[in-house]
């Protein structure tokens, strides 16, 4: 398989794109892009403050990375299960905060101040949106800061974190709205396959509603009559009544049957 020439997509049909509608495409997500700078980060910053052996090295890089790669996966599945993209994303939500409460107990492990808001350093961090991991190291490295390297490093990648928690939670809800608004994949496959509009997607035939079911008629009990002359034991007719018979009729009809075969013989 060549790769010269532009990429195309390999389900590009109008069927497919009936059925699993818009999927993928997260790395034109702000809240994707955020969460990828912020594992980047968390890898650096995990290599030179946090011992390899220390638990809090691992689980501080898993939870970043959860952030992003359940984002991801979560805009993949899309295209078969909008219910278990949501799931995944706010899987990466709460990975997310995490993150966020682990740079802080760092700050307090190591005795070193955690910015609040209204900070000037706070207000600094918040605003530099780091692009790049070159960018965010060239913020925290800076010559001349009044605050140790560590100290800037770690309320940055708490910043981070913080900064893709909400963009998550803002994609939740927008998964929540295109949900209500588009159905899922079960909808999809309804107007696909009746082209949304209530035919049938391969014979243009519209689909007729669904029978009501027939009402239940009153119950009737049906008692046969006495046998002609002639014609033993083939009741002519049958007497029809809505309820059940009592005895002495029971009776009578019986002594009737008696009477026409001995008059037959």
């Amino acid at each position: 398989m060549t790769t010269d020439g532009p990429k195309q997509r390999a389900m590009r049909s109008d069927a497919a794109r009936r059925m699993y509608g818009k999927h993928g495409g997260y790395r034109n997500l702000k809240a994707y892009q955020v969460a990828e700078m912020l594992y980047d980060f968390t890898c650096r910053f995990c290599d030179r403050y946090i011992p390899v052996r220390d638990r809090h090295h691992d689980q501080l890089v898993q939870a970043t990375r959860s952030g992003y790669q359940n984002i991801a996966e979560g805009s993949e599945d899309s295209a078969t299960s909008k219910k278990l993209e949501m799931n995944l994303t706010n899987v990466a939500r709460s990975s997310q905060d995490e993150a966020r409460k682990d740079y802080i107990k760092h700050l307090k492990r190591r005795g070193l101040r955690h910015w609040q808001e209204g900070d000037p350093a706070f207000e600094e961090a918040r605003n530099l949106r780091p692009k790049t991991l070159e960018e965010a190291a060239a913020w925290v490295n800076r010559p001349g800061a009044a605050e140790p390297v560590e100290e800037r490093a770690a309320n940055l990648g708490a910043i981070l974190a913080a900064q893709a928690h909400w963009l998550t939670e803002r994609l939740l809800d927008r998964h929540a709205r295109d949900f209500e608004k588009d159905g899922g994949f079960s909808e999809r496959l309804y107007r696909a396959r009746t082209g949304g509009n209530g035919r049938n997607g391969q014979n243009g035939r519209r689909d007729a509603p669904p029978a009501a079911p027939p009402s239940s008629p009153p119950s009737v009990v049906s008692v046969p009559s006495a046998s002609a002359p002639g014609q033993r034991g083939r009741p002519y007719g049958f007497q029809a009544c809505h309820a059940k018979p009592d005895g002495r009729s029971m009776v009578k009809e019986r002594r009737a049957r008696y009477i026409v075969k001995r008059k037959g013989k």
